[in-house]
């Protein structure tokens, strides 16, 4: 110990210091460890706890939350050996070298916030729309006399009141566990493209896997049923005569259905509502279970086996990247398309409700 001591006073001084660890404040550190493994922090990693082997000396870590890690220290100055298996929070062991798509969330909050966030979710949905017909009433709109572009803004307003109104539920019932770990409510715009976990690279292979599941699937429920699907358009046949009918309404359209309705969309049901489950599931599970609360809450029977699958895609492309701007982009995509689509056929002079089967 003597000639340790005086090649190296500071690392005697620290073995022979006694263990005591407490958390300290925010403000004050925020170093985030590193893996030994990798030598870099990884999403969400100063939430998760190394586990190396239970040998020679200890030595404290703080980490970014204020919470503390106690390490052991190897005695012979040499790093310790890297460790594959890592454990989140909420007590998940997961493995260094796991597929990425199977990574589970690190999540703060029990069950008891994920039912009154949903509900809190719902009824604010129902709250916001009659607040908006008495207000409408009040001020003396009358949609039988309004122009199309008049309407147009109406829905873009109505869709952007409840937008405003639902995420401010999630994220004000959810601010009491701030600060999130990195991958939670994560929107990153950087390396779009990177293979790994690139977000617009796995839109893009998100998108193409939904476009031909829905597809495979519709051919499958037509062979077995000897007819095609019955299909519910009650959604587009509302928007019908607004699609076309101006630039100004298209443009309305495409902000609600490529802009508000997948930001509202995918931060409550994969952003909040398939991260939360993975506390207690496995990921797979939670992509299955959201995808279907996703297309029963659009109250459209007739488009559930479409709406699920997209709710599928969206979800294995979020697991992936670990970023909501990539099943935001999905859906972007999914919803404006169809629309600039009808519009292109509108101008083109194609019936679109007869192509819809509306009647």
């Amino acid at each position: 110990m003597a000639s340790s001591s005086s090649s190296s006073p500071q690392l005697s001084l620290l073995l022979l210091r006694p263990l005591r660890c407490r958390p300290v404040p925010l403000s004050k550190h925020r170093k985030p460890f590193l893996s030994p493994r990798t030598g870099r922090v990884a999403a969400g990693a100063e939430q998760r706890l190394l586990l190396p082997p239970v040998t020679g000396r200890w030595r404290k870590s703080w980490r970014r939350d204020g919470g503390f890690s106690c390490f052991s220290y190897n005695t012979n100055n040499k790093p310790p050996p890297p460790s594959d298996k890592l454990v989140t929070l909420s007590g998940h062991k997961q493995s260094s070298d796991e597929c990425l798509i199977l990574r589970r969330w690190d999540v703060p909050w029990e069950w008891q916030t994920i039912v009154l966030t949903m509900v809190g979710c719902g009824v604010s949905f129902v709250l916001t729309g009659l607040v908006e017909q008495s207000v409408l009433s009040y001020v003396g709109f009358k949609a039988v006399e309004a122009t199309i572009d008049e309407k147009a803004e109406i829905l873009f307003l109505g869709q952007l009141s409840v937008t405003v109104v639902v995420l401010g539920v999630i994220f004000g019932i959810t601010n009491t566990f701030r600060p999130f770990p990195d991958d939670v409510f994560r929107y990153d715009i950087r390396e779009p493209f990177k293979l790994q976990n690139g977000w617009l690279l796995w839109a893009g292979v998100g998108l193409f896997g939904a476009i031909i599941s829905i597809a495979i699937a519709g051919a499958a429920m037509t062979y077995l049923n000897g007819e095609t699907p019955e299909r519910e358009t009650d959604s587009l046949v509302l928007l019908l005569p607004l699609i076309g009918s101006s630039t100004t309404s298209t443009a309305f359209l495409v902000g609600i259905t490529g802009v508000l309705a997948p930001l509202l969309e995918e931060t409550v049901f994969r952003g909040f509502l398939m991260v939360s489950l993975t506390k207690w599931f496995p990921t797979p599970v939670c992509v299955l279970v959201s995808a279907a609360v996703f297309a029963l809450a659009h109250l459209t029977p007739g488009q559930f086996p479409q709406l699920f699958i997209l709710g599928v895609a969206l979800g294995f492309s979020y697991a992936q990247t670990h970023n909501l701007l990539t099943p935001i982009t999905v859906h972007a995509f999914w919803n404006s398309g169809v629309i600039l689509l009808l519009t292109f056929l509108q101008l083109q002079g194609y019936d679109i409700k007869e192509l819809l089967g509306a009647s």
